[in-house]
């Protein structure tokens, strides 16, 4: 069982990236569970057709600790299945122990079935540190990737990942698999998420083009390899999960200093001075 976590800047598109790619998992028969560590609870949305989850919070809150799985944990687009930890109520406590509290639970459970191929751990906006890191920080995700765009704060946020990633390396067993690039059609994009990758140590695993495919399916609430199967983005999906799937390159990190970012984007005309 492959333990997976998505990292990457707030509102980069990453429980959109992470849906899509387990649906490619899904279709080459792969068997998937995800984790969405994120307050809003909309990690798993897309592939349970927009079913309203349960999270594991409001489940304990409820109902007590003496609780059923099939009470927070639903199965939908091909057999993936989805839970959401959730988080306190406003104002009150701090979101990241509701990711520990949900692992831990999932686990007592009986979750983390012995024919899971993956699970996936998708983790809210750039934060490291805390209950956030708590993934990579307790050994439970030992592949990390990365979503971001050719756009500046996109970038210094895989730096910083990239930080966390580092610190937590020989202690947690965590490794950064690669970059996602998900493209906001920047300019020269491509090439300067190619170039931070190669500075940091590690690769692009997959450059996903910006489609209006992806905002159709999820209108209609589904991921885009379900619901638009034959259009060229549903291959894009197709092509990283078969890329994560293949890959082999498992690396801790160099983050550059703030200066060596700044070269590579001033390179790539990303600040003109």
């Amino acid at each position: 069982m492959r333990q997976v976590a998505i990292y990457g800047k707030g509102g980069i598109g990453k429980s959109t990236t992470t849906q899509n790619l387990t649906a490619g998992l899904a279709e080459m028969g792969k068997k998937i569970l995800i984790v969405g560590c994120d307050p809003k609870a909309d990690s798993t949305r897309l592939v349970l057709g927009g079913l309203a989850q349960r999270t594991v919070l409001d489940t304990l809150r409820e109902e007590g600790e003496d609780i059923d799985l099939d009470l927070i944990l639903k199965e939908g687009y091909g057999g993936i299945k989805g839970v959401e930890s959730g988080g306190p109520e406003p104002g009150v406590g701090c979101a990241g122990r509701g990711i520990i509290t949900s692992i831990n639970l999932l686990e007592q459970l009986g979750a983390y079935e012995d024919d899971l191929d993956y699970v996936f751990y998708d983790v809210l906006g750039d934060v490291v540190c805390g209950g956030f890191a708590m993934p990579i920080r307790e050994g439970k995700a030992k592949e990390i990737y990365i979503v971001c765009s050719g756009e500046m704060m996109a970038l210094y946020a895989a730096n910083n990942i990239s930080k966390g990633i580092l610190k937590y390396a020989n202690t947690g067993g965590c490794r950064l698999g690669g970059l996602i690039c998900n493209s906001r059609n920047v300019d020269g994009e491509k090439e300067l998420v190619e170039a931070v990758a190669a500075q940091i140590g590690t690769k692009m695993i997959h450059f996903v083009p910006r489609d209006n495919a992806v905002q159709r399916a999820e209108i209609n609430k589904k991921t885009v390899i379900e619901y638009s199967p034959e259009v060229p983005q549903a291959d894009e999906y197709r092509q990283l999960a078969k890329k994560v799937d293949d890959n082999d390159m498992f690396v801790i990190p160099k983050p550059m200093k703030i200066e060596e970012l700044e070269a590579i984007l001033m390179e790539h005309g990303m600040m003109d001075l």
